[in-house]
């Protein structure tokens, strides 16, 4: 029987594959940067066909990389940045629009007009879901609106929308499959997450044709075959969006078990069993739907949190490489009562304020670049703690340890200030990289490689474990100085006027 997997994961920033051995060890891996386009102040856009060709560069790139043969691949895992989406002519295949990404703001006027027509009680109870210009719902009809004819062809039924797995699989299997599964689809604001179906109700009231969305399947279910791709029949038997996929690739199985993960957004996502869990500023979604059963999450997603130290790298010219951010928040103690909120495209979870804006704030004329430094990396635990504090207010849930992943948690300071801050034990696994591992996890079980997910479990290992050292008293100081912080970015892009 084949022995590797084949996973695909589209990011933010990058479009990757990684072949994973029958121990879900990484043979090999590749990346392709994705380009970044800023048409106007708080609108990102990416090319779709850009990361369609970085995709498959990348498979056939890790593929070389590990002398695997396509017919020894027994199934392909997609794992994709939610919310992010894509609208596309059904005959041609061609965008007729860039994709919108998930942290873009162009679409929040769509969002405000709903509020407005009275539709967030009704957003929040079907989908789970806040209404925000986060979600794809708002980019889809905006684009519909913005872009000539769209509207027109969509209600005549020429035109397929979806998510990025939804355009990365209707392309790798030459438009026969338009599909998607539970975790894109209950991030799109439009999917009833209690009867598990597009609904009907919200879509009216969205001027978002019903013809356009994708058919909705398990997500360990047959999404088609990768053979125009690799030259070979094999199955794409996985599709997953990133955080739920990495809630599975860190063997959170349980209600009740939880993880951060800090990669561009910081997302914490809580396993909260066969029921959704409506908790105060966070989300509910479902978290997959596997094996015959739906499980479903609790998350807080903070919209910057390796994007910020990409900032200071990028824009602030504060850092050469990411990596260096420990180095220099290493040659401080503190930052000297100076905190990095990083609103740039509006607060998530758990405050939802679209309209707030990012500020360095406690500065003084002793403040240097190091300072700056930490206060951004410690922004990222601090958004940790945010949606811990929301998720466990009621005493209901208890939270023992939170398991991390992504590219920062190679980063000691982040990982020991985290604990810190948050009061409990963090775990860092061996593979980092739990996001695609879901993807592959899934598509493992669903060939046969891996008999469950009690299987999956004792592959599973962990690298360290960082335990709380910080006194209550000041773990309380310093979160007090943030919430202030926090406080002063709110409303502040209704102050100003962006040409």
């Amino acid at each position: 029987m084949s022995k590797y997997i084949l996973g695909v994961d589209e990011g933010t920033t990058s479009a990757r594959t990684i072949v994973f051995d029958d121990q879900a060890n990484v043979v090999s891996q590749a990346t392709s940067d994705i380009t970044q386009q800023y048409p106007r102040a708080s609108w990102v856009e990416h090319d779709p066909n850009e990361i369609l060709r970085a995709q498959k560069d990348t498979i056939a790139t890790a593929l070389e990389r590990a002398n695997v043969s396509p017919r020894d691949i027994a199934a392909v895992g997609v794992t994709n940045q939610r919310e992010t989406a894509v609208v596309w002519d059904k005959s041609s295949g061609k965008p007729v629009y860039n994709a919108i990404v998930w942290s873009s703001r162009q679409s929040a006027s769509v969002s405000q007009k709903w509020s407005d027509d009275g539709l967030d009680d009704k957003i929040r109870e079907k989908t789970g879901l806040f209404n925000d210009a986060y979600y794809s719902a708002s980019k889809i009809a905006w684009i519909l609106d913005n872009v000539d004819g769209a509207r027109e062809k969509a209600e005549r039924g020429d035109l397929l929308a979806g998510t990025i797995d939804t355009w990365l699989i209707w392309n790798f299997t030459e438009g026969k499959r338009h599909v998607t599964e539970h975790s894109n689809a209950a991030r799109t604001m439009m999917f009833n997450i209690a009867d598990e179906a597009w609904d009907e109700e919200l879509l009216d009231a969205y001027g978002i044709p019903a013809s356009m969305l994708p058919e909705v399947i398990p997500s360990d279910g047959e999404f088609g075959d990768m053979d125009s791709v690799l030259g070979h029949s094999v199955p794409i038997r996985s599709a997953l969006g990133d955080q739920q996929a990495g809630l599975y690739g860190q063997a959170c199985f349980t209600k009740g078990q939880c993880k951060m993960t800090y990669g561009t957004a910081g997302v914490f996502v809580l396993n909260t069993g066969t029921d959704p869990l409506l908790t105060a500023g966070l989300t509910a979604s479902s978290a997959w739907k596997v094996l015959g059963k739906t499980s479903y999450e609790a998350e807080g997603v903070n919209y910057s949190s390796g994007q910020t130290i990409k900032w200071l790298r990028d824009e602030m010219k504060l850092l050469h490489a990411s990596p260096d951010s420990e180095w220099y928040s290493g040659q401080v103690k503190d930052t000297q009562g100076v905190y990095l909120v990083p609103t740039f495209a509006g607060l998530a979870a758990p405050d939802w304020d679209m309209y707030a804006r990012a500020a360095i704030v406690g500065m003084n004329s002793g403040t240097n670049r190091n300072h700056v430094i930490r206060a951004g990396l410690e922004s990222m635990s601090y958004q940790t703690r945010d949606s811990i504090d929301a998720v466990t207010a009621s005493g209901e849930v208890k939270i023992p340890s939170v398991r991390i992943d992504g590219g920062a948690v190679g980063n000691d300071v982040l990982c020991q200030f985290t604990a810190d801050i948050c009061g409990i034990p963090v775990v860092r696994p061996v593979v980092t990289e739990a996001t695609v591992l879901g993807a592959a996890f899934v598509a493992g079980v669903a060939s046969g490689v891996w008999s469950d997910e009690e299987e999956i479990g004792s592959l599973w290992k962990e690298d360290r474990t960082f335990e709380p050292s910080m006194s209550d008293e000041r773990r309380a100081h310093l979160h007090d100085g943030w919430l202030e912080a926090k406080e002063l970015t709110k409303g502040w892009a209704k102050r100003v006027v962006v040409d």
